[in-house]
């Protein structure tokens, strides 16, 4: 059995009248990449702020490396989120800062590290994330697909144990998403680490994922290997997949 970094269990959210996760079951593997996948606003951003402590269940579990966090009060969570890494759906960027800065900023904040210790680990994470040389550059002087791998860089620089991807590649052409794609799959390879993604690019999605569920109508309808979900007879998955034109998936039974 694979172990199972994040377990959510009949997890359930409403705003006013309003229901937007109803009955949410879902096991994370550790150290693999588990894309969430759905229609813009069903829900996938409520889901990832739960699993974060950001938002209180109004009933359910949430279960983060065998700790449950639903009833934790915020000097607890905030202990279980620095286990999280996160990179945010328009990276999130200090406009005042440089890149170096932004990056360093949470070792600042989170550690009692020397600069020479920050400035080693910094230099480390720009360089993986293909971003040497970059060190002094203002955000504004980024493009959009630069500012997503200084986001990158940032969410890895305190060695979190999973990071969390809202969007990785909204905003962006077709090229440079591919790119980011690529830089996700390339840094979870060498850094083993559980990564955790939602989006509603489901082909860019296919291309990185160890496994990937599926949000509808507030509930994980299906849960398996890329292979899987595009061999699925479900008719809700068949209409949704059609509708993204996977190569490969032509929408009819495959029974």
């Amino acid at each position: 059995m694979d172990a199972i970094a994040v377990t959510i269990r009949d997890l359930h959210k409403s705003f006013g009248s309003q229901k937007v996760l109803d009955g949410i079951n879902l096991e994370v593997e550790t150290g693999k990449i588990t894309v969430i996948i759905g229609k813009s606003g069903g829900g996938k951003s409520v889901l990832l702020k739960h699993i974060i402590g950001l938002l209180k269940p109004d009933s359910g579990e949430i279960w983060i490396d065998g700790t449950e966090i639903t009833h934790l009060k915020e000097k607890e969570l905030n202990t279980v989120r620095g286990k999280f890494g996160m990179l945010f759906q328009e990276a999130a960027l200090f406009d005042s800062m440089n890149v170096y800065e932004n990056v360093a900023f949470p070792l600042r904040e989170h550690t009692h590290l020397t600069e020479k210790e920050i400035e080693r680990i910094v230099v480390e994470r720009l360089s993986q994330v293909g971003l040497s040389g970059f060190a002094e550059k203002m955000p504004g002087e980024l493009s959009g697909g630069m500012k997503k791998r200084v986001g990158l860089a940032r969410a890895l620089v305190l060695d979190p144990d999973m990071i969390l991807f809202d969007e990785p590649t909204s905003a962006l052409d077709p090229i440079i998403s591919l790119t980011i794609l690529d830089l996700i799959k390339e840094t979870q390879l060498n850094l083993r680490k559980t990564y955790i993604v939602i989006s509603h690019d489901i082909l860019g999605m296919f291309r990185i994922a160890d496994k990937v569920a599926m949000l509808y109508d507030g509930r994980i309808i299906e849960h398996g290997t890329p292979l899987e979900i595009r061999s699925s007879t479900r008719e809700e998955t068949r209409e949704f997949l059609n509708a993204t034109k996977i190569p490969g998936f032509t929408g009819g039974n495959h029974e």
